[in-house]
């Protein structure tokens, strides 16, 4: 690669950029409602519910400590499912609703700059009690799973668009988190770039502790072709797209 090329990529992760922002002229500060903290899904959308955050009391206990020293990256998988249970926890995990306030907000219990929460969660399940497979999205107002589309195929789909990284058909889910940038462009304008890569590292450093109390392990990609991700997802590839996985399984 040509140094300048490397220049140039390495001053995407300063933040520089913000000296050169006008923010009295970002949407925010034009008085642009704020984009909608979900993604909106049609009204005969098949949908799921989840287990709530109160039944969680019922999985195993792991104190943090524990947690964050067995924390590794896993690409070995048991044949045991993940339970309706536990997916519901890892979801509420890494991208639940807390609380919703005013003004386009949701405390979640991961952080984001300007709490904008620019990411969607997807999910190719594969091995899960009571979920066909196929590909679905969290929506976390609701604390429900919407129906994307079932599928047969979709482990062999899955690690086709991930460069043929096949031990990704052995989990039993596979996350994938889009991006849906304008959320945070909204407020911060070119500023918004960066601190979106740092949400989603916020969001998967919590599946993966998440992981570690129910006997599960995870596996963090960041090497998938895009174009087919997105595709597979029917997302536009510009104002949604895919920008991180991880894949789930049980270990025993």
């Amino acid at each position: 690669m040509q140094e300048s090329s490397l220049e140039r990529y390495r001053h995407f992760l300063k933040d520089s950029v913000r000296k050169t922002i006008d923010f009295s002229r970002t949407d925010q500060s034009l008085g642009v409602p704020p984009p909608p903290v979900e993604k909106p899904y049609s009204a005969d959308a098949e949908r799921i519910d989840l287990l709530p955050p109160d039944s969680f009391q019922r999985l195993p206990r792991v104190d943090l400590l524990s947690a964050v020293a067995n924390r590794q990256s896993r690409r070995q998988f048991g044949e045991s499912p993940l339970t309706l249970e536990e997916l519901s926890f890892l979801l509420w995990a890494t991208q639940g609703i807390r609380e919703q306030s005013a003004g386009g907000h949701a405390l979640r219990t991961v952080p984001s700059a300007g709490n904008r929460h620019a990411l969607e969660t997807y999910l190719c399940v594969l091995n899960v009690q009571g979920l066909d497979r196929g590909f679905y999205r969290y929506l976390p107002l609701e604390h429900q799973l919407v129906v994307e589309y079932r599928d047969d195929r979709a482990a062999e789909r899955i690690a086709r668009a991930a460069f043929q990284q096949n031990w990704m058909a052995d989990a039993a889910t596979v996350f994938l988190w889009s991006a849906i940038p304008y959320r945070t462009e909204w407020r911060y304008g070119l500023a918004a770039h960066k601190v979106i890569l740092l949400d989603a590292g916020h969001v998967c450093q919590n599946l993966y502790l998440a992981c570690e109390a129910i006997d599960a392990g995870t596996c963090a990609v960041a090497a998938y072709d895009q174009e087919l991700m997105d595709q597979l997802l029917n997302l536009d590839g510009h104002d949604e797209f895919v920008m991180y996985l991880a894949a789930v399984g049980k270990l025993n």
